[in-house]
């Protein structure tokens, strides 16, 4: 299959989660015989922190304007069987009708499904929405499956929704010495979100100052200068993704915290879970429904809703921590690689019935497959 992407970014992985996911699911597409052109706006902020220049066995098209690159938008969608939009893309509408007057499989991926959700609920403009929501799609993907493929089909009117979770590149994470400059007792990789706070202090920060002989290390982008620092929290300004492995491996433990919109819908499992999963590191994470379908609490992954928590699990023993390592990185490798979701994607998009549109193309158009894709 050709498969063309409109999204918001796989060259820059600073302050958002999409880029990583998109490097390892392409790279997992390309191997098995797609061809992948992605096409992202050039915005400063992305340019400035750029961690990926070129897209290996596919094409990335960096643009300025989407006038300047709209002829080559429309032959790569006249030439491919399958048109991606996704959430938070600067061009998602102008993308989403050249989608429209094409004759070409029509999807959605919705990367930020909760907080989609939650601004639509709070009355407020969703900027990657078209007016019409989501029925004009073929298929609707969402990286939050549970109660958020029904609302995308009875709000926005999706009409085939179906998860495709986030996952990792195991070539990229995994087992790797330690290093100094990472070591601590309990780390947390991430960009600062102000709904992640409450449960990053209850877990962290607290915890931090109830140890103080203990070493806590965080790593990410846009942490502000109230953020509430203790003298044995340390800070790592935004870790690219090729030290990643190494700063899972170099603590005991490693928290997980999900958005609150996220850890409400439940079934969210972030990439940052499945990568330090596939470095072998012991996770620590909130609670959220759904999360015993990816890993077996206890003994895959320790849970912590509380300060009291999260001190107990600072005190297991190094033999359980490694056991429990062991058994995450096991797991990741037989369900949750990028070459995993890649050929999910492949099913998915195989057996997408076609939206009923009016462009007469269309109409004369069949099909790829009528048979239907289980939902989780």
């Amino acid at each position: 299959m050709k498969i063309v992407v409109f999204g918001l970014t796989i060259s820059s992985s600073w302050g958002n989660g999409h880029a990583t996911l998109w490097r390892g699911l392409c790279k997992a597409l390309t191997k098995i015989g797609h061809e992948v052109t992605f096409f992202e706006r050039n915005a400063p902020y992305y340019s400035a922190h750029r961690d990926w220049e070129q897209m290996p066995n596919g094409e990335l098209i960096l643009y300025d304007s989407w006038c300047d690159v709209l002829e080559q938008v429309r032959t790569s969608i006249v030439e491919a069987d399958v048109a991606i939009v996704t959430s938070y893309c600067p061009d998602a509408i102008a993308a989403t009708q050249e989608m429209l007057d094409a004759s070409v499989l029509r999807v959605f991926y919705d990367l930020d499904t909760p907080v989609t959700l939650d601004a639509l609920r709070s009355g407020n403009c969703v900027a990657y929405l078209p007016t019409s929501g989501l029925r004009d799609f073929d298929l609707v993907l969402s990286y939050t499956g549970g109660d958020a493929l029904n609302d995308l089909e009875d709000h926005l009117g999706a009409s085939n929704a179906h998860p495709l979770y986030g996952h990792v590149d195991p070539d990229v994470h995994r087992p790797v010495p330690p290093l100094g400059h990472y070591r601590a007792d309990l780390s947390y990789l991430g960009t600062y979100a102000a709904d992640r706070q409450p449960m990053l202090e209850r877990l962290f920060v607290r915890a931090a100052r109830l140890q103080p002989n203990k070493r806590f290390l965080i790593g990410g982008a846009q942490y502000p200068e109230d953020f509430p620092w203790t003298n044995n929290v340390y800070f790592v300004q935004h870790v690219a993704p090729a030290d990643h492995a190494a700063f899972f491996c170099s603590s005991r433990l490693t928290l997980n915290v999900t958005r609150a919109a996220m850890a409400a819908m439940g079934w969210c499992p972030s990439g940052r879970l499945f990568e330090a999963a596939a470095c072998g590191a012991v996770l620590l994470s909130d609670w959220w429904t759904g999360l015993d379908a990816f890993y077996a609490p206890e003994s895959e992954i320790l849970i912590a809703d509380d300060t009291t928590a999260a001190l107990v699990a600072l005190e297991l023993s190094d033999e359980t921590l490694r056991r429990i390592g062991r058994a995450a990185r096991e797991r990741t490798l037989d369900e949750h690689t990028c070459h995993h979701r890649a050929r999910e994607l492949c099913d998915l998009l195989e057996s997408a019935p076609l939206a009923e549109q009016s462009s007469p193309q269309r109409e004369r158009q069949q099909p790829i497959s009528q048979s239907a894709s289980p939902r989780i």
